[in-house]
């Protein structure tokens, strides 16, 4: 691997010049590595499989394909797992050198001056303010704001955390060769840098037991330590004097409103997920609580240390004097020092709070014992008074090294870090609820009522003054654990705070009973005070199908103008949140058509809730993938609707992109950045509606609704009408082998058998993209175009119409985000390669048949899209992913070929192991699989 890009493939302007030497110095590290840990012979093969795998993508050679098919069969079973793995962590070293490359451009654009680039506040801030958005405007916004990114527990992410530490390193050491290095400096950081790449080399990539939740805790926690700790507080002060800067005046003073704050699924997503309960819960807040505290610890240390300042050389306020004499720390030798008197007190109920909240091991010992604090506001308060007598005696400098992000933190991340959400099924509701209300002889069978009767049984209920359940009863496992998890809650939010649980998630929410039965079992569990009208936990409820969807609006007029729920409204500020469903809309309806639904229900949900004079708060359900409404997700949020934003936005974080965002701070600071942004311009953003405008866009969504049917039927046409798809699907992508892997604690289905239906959308977006067709992506739109321009009943000519989405894509956020999130998964698609999965199908009439309908299908789309865009290649208005893209294709074909001949070979080996009667398998072909997926996910980058 001494040249593991060839260069023609990294063909660029002369600004990829670093990432190309980043990229190859990267290769000829893991090329030493492979020679000296599995010889030549192994490391001549892979380069061999490199130098085809190259010509066969650069030149489209069928002899070069031959070839490697050829080399690729016959390799022995070890030789394989050393390829596999050769090619996953060059994915997963482009990886970094593309982070690093982004991160430099950008420190170049800082340096030289240049205007704030789109996407970061400033240039947010200079566009509003160019619209006459007033200062005192955008100060409001940041005081009622929410923005929140929710970290999930469904991970596509392969990776162990021993391989993110490893290479975080390599990142880091890599970040360095971009400073100036003494020539001892530079072979110790070239030294470092190949040791770490052995380290990897010589470290198991994948996991060989089950994820359980508690791994994934910690998994999701190792973000927070590398990134959000230290980044969104720094990001709070860049806010602040961003303002100051685009407003021409003194940093803004933006109060006390944590506008960013985090959030986890991991822990209380029950949905179809047995392992987690109760005892889950309480694990996740104590991990979370557990981890800001050991932070704030070696923050408080450390700030004690730097804080020398003594009363013979200055004054302190007579707060701080106070807040030193109360400290366990009597020392002579500082007695003139109240800043480190304070901060070892400090400490000292700080480890006392960490001890009540569930911390068994504090790692540095506190000198004396304290009364623990009796919330982080207490902390809080703490720290203002060492910053108000810094301010007031020579010392502001002083605060900004250390105490300020400490004192931001502690505001934002307060003793919980991180909001836990609860989730549930609105089945699982109905079964427990179903059996309370017969074992308390209030209805013998509830579920067989109609919604009415259901409604009115509910209403009546939640105003009795008496519980349902009894302890005299005995109820079933389902029931016993449900009702468990609503009183852990409660429990949870007396120890922690409020903010460590305020949102119960209902999937499948299909009406206002759904809704209803959670309100309820609150009541059971504390959690709904009925005599107040109060609700401690926000009833959120989640539409995910295209029927849920077109229900939406409805279903939320009805639930708003219920009485007891107008009172729990009122109570919540008036203010009331949605979840959408992006992935299964889109499993369900289409990429075009989920799209369209969810806009649409999102303007039917803006009218409702504007004549009931209710915030709305809209949660999107976005996945990795562009199928599951993945994507850049600053153009996502300014292609809303007018009026969905509204300074209050939640969106879900997943999989291998929580890594991708999220495992480099300065990548991380900069995502961070993108949300705020983003949901700053949506929402401040002036937008008329009058007039050609209004007329105009009604014309746009008109003709959006026909596309929207077209491609609907299309989709369903193939997934669910087609006889032998799901065999198809089953047979031509690896979903049964990832189904296999260790990715998580949730299962791939939510019932044991075979139908799409019951697929969770994050394997069936995933193994589409593994077998590089990434159908959830695009599947549709050609057809729906191709029909709608070819209509003899359609007002105008083919031409004209052309020319109206041609308008359309120029003029509608809506529309170009979504065109160029498709031309993004166009670019990574490959028919050459899923044709070679196609192969995997053993009757051959079923793979032409189905196989020639996607590749048609396929082929129109491209050819629609460029109509459309005017573009006659993918991703012609984002050069620099075109070249990343490409320059992975030579990289990942290799791996595509591999896991294909590693499948065929695995279910030849299943097909003998049961005609023999249990005929041993092989494991080194089990694992091959499961590290190629690993490398085709890193490679490709947003397939989960």
């Amino acid at each position: 691997m001494d040249k593991p890009v060839a260069p023609d493939t990294l063909a660029g302007a002369d600004k990829d010049a670093p990432l190309k030497e980043d990229i190859r110095l990267l290769g000829r590290l893991l090329g030493d590595v492979l020679r000296d840990q599995e010889g030549d012979a192994v490391f001549d093969v892979v380069e061999t499989i490199r130098q085809t795998a190259v010509r066969f993508r650069r030149d489209a050679d069928p002899e070069a394909g031959q070839e490697l098919t050829a080399l690729l069969h016959k390799l022995t079973r070890n030789q394989t797992i050393s390829v596999v793995r050769a090619f996953s962590y060059f994915s997963h070293l482009a990886n970094i050198a593309e982070d690093q490359h982004h991160n430099r451009r950008r420190r170049t654009h800082l340096l030289n001056g240049s205007p704030p680039r789109e996407g970061s506040v400033g240039y947010a801030l200079g566009k509003l303010r160019a619209a006459g958005v007033k200062q005192n405007t955008v100060e409001r916004f940041f005081k009622d704001a929410l923005i929140s990114p929710v970290l999930t527990a469904h991970p596509t992410e392969v990776q162990r955390k021993s391989i993110l530490d490893a290479e975080h390193d390599i990142a880091r050491l890599l970040a360095e060769r971009d400073q100036p290095l003494t020539p001892k400096e530079q072979v110790r950081n070239l030294q470092l840098m190949h040791a770490r790449i052995a380290t990897l080399w010589q470290t198991r990539m994948l996991r060989y037991t089950k994820l359980t939740v508690a791994d994934e805790i910690e998994n999701a926690l190792s973000y927070y330590r590398i990134t959000f700790l230290r980044e969104l507080p720094a990001l709070y002060d860049d806010i602040e004097d961003e303002i100051g800067v685009q407003y021409h005046g003194a940093p803004a003073q933006l109060g006390e409103n944590a506008y960013v704050q985090m959030g986890s699924w991991i822990g209380g997503d029950r949905d179809g997920n047995p392992n987690v309960n109760a005892g889950t819960m309480r694990h996740a807040v104590m991990r979370h609580a557990t981890t800001i505290l050991d932070w704030y610890l070696d923050e408080v240390h450390t700030l004690g240390a730097e804080l020398s300042t003594s009363t013979l050389m200055v004054d302190i306020t007579p707060a701080m004097q106070s807040l030193a004499e109360r400290s366990t720390d009597q020392s002579p030798h500082r007695e003139d020092e109240p800043y480190r008197r304070a901060l070892i007190g400090m400490y000292a109920r700080l480890a006392a709070s960490a001890r009540e909240l569930g911390a068994t091991n504090i790692l540095r010992k506190e000198v004396g014992h304290a009364e623990p604090y009796a919330d982080a506001n207490e902390f809080a308060q703490d720290l203002q008074v060492i910053a108000d007598s810094l301010g007031a005696n020579h010392g502001a400098m002083l605060i900004l090294p250390r105490l300020a992000g400490l004192m931001r933190a502690a505001r934002i991340f307060g003793f919980h870090l991180a909001s836990l959400d609860m989730r549930q099924t609105s089945d699982v509701h109905e079964r427990v609820l179903a059996e309370m209300f017969e074992k308390a002889g209030v209805e013998a069978d509830y579920a067989a009522l109609s919604e009415d009767d259901k409604v009115k049984l509910l209403l009546a209920e939640l105003a009795q003054p008496r519980l349902l359940y009894t302890p005299y009863e005995t109820y079933s496992e389902e029931t016993e654990s449900e009702l468990a998890i609503v009183r852990a809650a409660r429990e949870i939010r007396q120890r922690y705070g409020a903010r460590a649980i305020r949102n119960y998630i209902i999937s499948h929410t299909e009406a206002v009973s759904d809704l209803l039965e959670v309100l309820l079992l609150q009541k059971e569990g504390g959690l709904l005070h009925v005599s107040q009208g109060r609700s401690d936990v926000m009833v959120i409820p989640l539409f995910e199908t295209i029927p849920d969807l077109q229900r939406a609006a409805a279903i939320m007029e009805e639930w708003m103008a219920l009485p007891p729920v107008a009172r729990v409204i009122e109570h919540q500020g008036r203010l009331q949140e949605v979840m959408l469903g992006y992935s299964d809309s889109n499993k369900d309806g289409g990429f075009l058509t989920s799209n369209w639904e969810l806009y649409q229900a999102e303007l039917k949900l803006v009218e409702v809730f504007e004549r009931a004079q209710v915030k709305l708060r809209l949660f999107h359900g976005r996945g990795g993938t562009v199928g599951r409404g993945g994507g850049p997700s600053y153009q996502a949020i300014l292609a809303q609707p007018p009026g969905t934003v509204n300074g209050q936005i939640r969106l879900t974080e997943q999989g291998e992109i929580i890594a991708s965002k999220f495992s480099n701070p300065e990548i991380g600071r900069r995502n961070l950045e993108l949300l705020v942004a983003a949901t700053l311009e949506a929402s401040l953003t002036p937008h008329p509606q009058e007039g050609d405008k209004a007329e105009r866009l009604a014309r746009f969504e008109g003709v959006m609704a026909e596309l929207s049917e077209r491609a609907y039927k299309a989709y369903r046409n193939l997934v669910y009408e087609t006889p032998g798809f799901t065999d198809y699907f089953f047979a031509a992508t690896p979903i049964a082998e990832i189904a296999e892997l260790n990715l998580g604690s949730r299962p791939a289905s939510r019932k044991s058998t075979r139908r799409i239906e019951d697929l969770r959308a994050i394997p069936w977006g995933f193994s589409w993209g593994q077998c590089r067709l990434l159908l959830p992506g695009w599947y549709g739109f050609g057809s729906a175009v191709a029909g709608w321009l070819e209509d003899g009943q359609q007002e105008g000519t083919p031409d004209e119409r052309l020319a109206t989405l041609q308008e359309m894509f120029k003029e509608w956020p809506f529309f170009a985000t979504l065109l160029s999130n498709m031309d993004m998964v166009l670019a990574k698609t490959d028919l050459a390669i899923a044709s070679r999965y196609a192969e995997l199908v053993p009757d051959a009439a079923l793979r032409e048949r189905i196989f020639k309908r996607i590749a048609a299908e396929h082929g129109e789309t491209i050819r629609r899209l460029e109509a459309v865009t005017g573009a006659g290649e993918r991703l012609a208005g984002n050069p620099l992913l075109a070249r990343s893209i490409q320059n992975r294709f030579a990289y990942l074909d290799p791996l595509n070929h591999l896991q294909v001949e590693l499948i065929h070979r695995h279910r030849a080996m299943s097909r003998k192991a049961g005609e023999d009667g249990g005929a041993e398998m092989d494991p080194r072909v089990h694992r091959g699989i499961h590290l190629s997926i690993n490398g085709v996910a890193a490679g490709l980058r947003n397939t989960g």
